[in-house]
Order: structure tokens, then C-alpha cells, then sequence
């Protein structure tokens, strides 16, 4: 016979199987999105749009994915942030 104490562990274990799964598939997009910010962080560096890659505009990159990409781009085009350093030439 089944007890009540095996009947709330079963439903423990059902209702920690769905917070997992919904906290893998947000982690997922999460990821995609903090790789998409970086990668076009990247090629906006490489289209000379003379972005510093530092670590703290690749960390914004990183959190806020493209959105946080936009962001440092058009700070570095205000130059108002991440402006890549040039050396004079004496």
C-alpha cells in the first residue's frame, strides 16, 4: 500500500522536475542571447566601429546580450564609454 509520506515525496520530486526543466530552457535562451551580444560586439569591433573590447564591455555584452551590445556600441560611437585607446605617434 502506498503511504502518504511516499505520495508527497512523489509529488516533491514532480514539482522539482518542472522548476528544473523551466530553469534549463530559460538558461538557454539566457546563453544564446550573451553569445549573440558578444558575437556582434565582435564584428562591430571588426567593421571599425572602434569598440574597446574590455572586459567590462564584453561583461555587459555577456549580461545583457544584444541589447547590452547596442548599448556599448552607441557609447563608443558618443564616445562616451569604451572608446578604443589610440597612441600618438611623436
Amino acid at each position: 500500500m502506498v503511504t502518504p509520506l511516499e505520495l508527497g515525496v512523489v509529488a516533491v520530486a514532480l514539482v522539482a522536475l518542472v522548476v528544473a526543466y523551466r530553469l534549463l530552457k530559460a538558461a538557454k535562451t539566457l546563453a544564446i542571447n550573451a553569445i549573440l551580444g558578444v558575437v556582434v560586439l565582435i564584428v562591430a569591433n571588426l567593421l571599425g566601429a572602434g569598440v574597446e573590447l574590455s572586459l567590462v564591455a564584453v561583461a555587459v555584452c555577456a549580461l545583457a546580450g544584444v541589447p547590452g551590445a547596442i548599448l556599448v556600441i552607441l557609447l563608443s560611437l558618443l564616445d562616451v564609454a569604451f572608446v578604443a585607446a589610440t597612441l600618438p605617434l611623436v
